[in-house]
């Protein structure tokens, strides 16, 4: 049977699709991505605007196209924070479901960072033994902890890239150093108030999912992925302390040029930086291992092995070229 995952978040529509009965290794059979930067398209009163509307409901309905195509009999569709929390949630689901035919579902923070963590927990493996999980996203900040598959604890707090740089840095490019010292005391004051020393076990492995700590661990000299997934990758504290003071004086277009910092994400990569320094200080830990691994692979996972798991606020859709619809009752 195959499965796909599809998620519409703040940058891109990602659609990964798995088999089961296969490998930990060898879950992911095909892959798609589009890329709308909806968050761009997110107004001052927190809607999602008529083009931004407009891409993602057109990405969606070219995913499940392409699923067709890869023989996906059930799709698991979700928005993450840029369609959670917008003010016109109702709006752009309608549209999408108008222009696809998939209603998306909704995970909260909290379920994002359990089965990000379980992404990680399969890619690592037990020898990770107790793990501490960070992930930044577009929109919000996850983070678990545990020793087990599922984390002991998590949680979520918006304090994603995007959401970040749209509060605080658009008062120019670069911004003024008044709004970066305002970002950077505004998110070690979110972090400390949650992330209080002796809280939290001390994990042996402390490990970084998302397309944003991968980035700050290229700035930090980490191998780019073409050197291949299994190598070992670090994001490192000390060296992002350098690289804020260097990204806040950097327009984006000289940003982009940097190694591993992608043009779609070079106005945001100042906040992640100055997120994940923070994170990583508040933990007291000097570097983080990067995960290729994320949601996706999360959902994927659970959903392979547990045939009667679903999430939250999140819906299975039999798609229409579903062999259970075409059974006759």
């Amino acid at each position: 049977m195959r499965i796909a995952v599809l998620d519409v978040g703040s940058q891109a529509v990602n659609l990964v699709v798995g088999r089961s009965g296969s490998g930990p290794d060898a879950k992911t059979v095909h892959s798609w991505k589009l890329r709308t930067r909806v968050a761009t398209c997110i107004a001052p009163d927190g809607t999602i605007d008529t083009d931004g509307r407009a891409r993602v409901a057109a990405a969606v309905a070219e995913a499940s196209k392409y699923a067709r195509q890869a023989g996906v009999e059930e799709i698991f569709a979700f928005g993450t924070a840029a369609i959670r929390d917008c003010a016109n949630r109702d709006r752009v689901l309608d549209q999408i479901e108008s222009e696809s035919g998939i209603r998306l579902g909704v995970l909260s923070g909290v379920e994002e960072a359990e089965l990000t963590f379980l992404a990680a927990r399969s890619w690592l493996g037990p020898k990770a033994g107790r793990m501490l999980l960070l992930d930044i996203g577009g929109g919000t900040l996850e983070v678990a902890s545990g020793k087990a598959q599922l984390p002991e604890s998590a949680l979520s707090l918006p304090l994603g890239a995007g959401r970040m740089t749209r509060e605080f840095l658009l008062d120019g490019d670069p911004p003024s150093s008044a709004a970066v010292r305002r970002l950077r005391r505004h998110v070690r004051d979110q972090i400390r108030e949650v992330i209080v020393p002796g809280d939290w076990p001390e994990p042996r492995t402390v490990v970084a999912a998302s397309r944003t700590f991968y980035q700050l661990a290229r700035l930090t000299g980490a191998a780019p992925m073409r050197h291949g997934a299994r190598q070992s990758r670090h994001v490192q504290r000390k060296p992002l302390r350098k690289w804020i003071e260097r990204l806040s004086r950097l327009p984006s277009a000289e940003r982009q040029r940097l190694p591993g910092v992608s043009p779609h994400r070079a106005h945001q990569i100042l906040a992640g930086a100055i997120i994940a320094y923070e994170l990583l200080t508040a933990f007291g830990e000097s570097s983080a291992r990067i995960c290729p691994w994320g949601l996706r692979e999360g959902i994927l996972l659970r959903r392979l092995t547990d045939e009667s798991w679903s999430a939250g606020g999140a819906s299975w859709w039999p798609a229409p070229w579903s062999a259970r619809c075409l059974t006759p009752a």
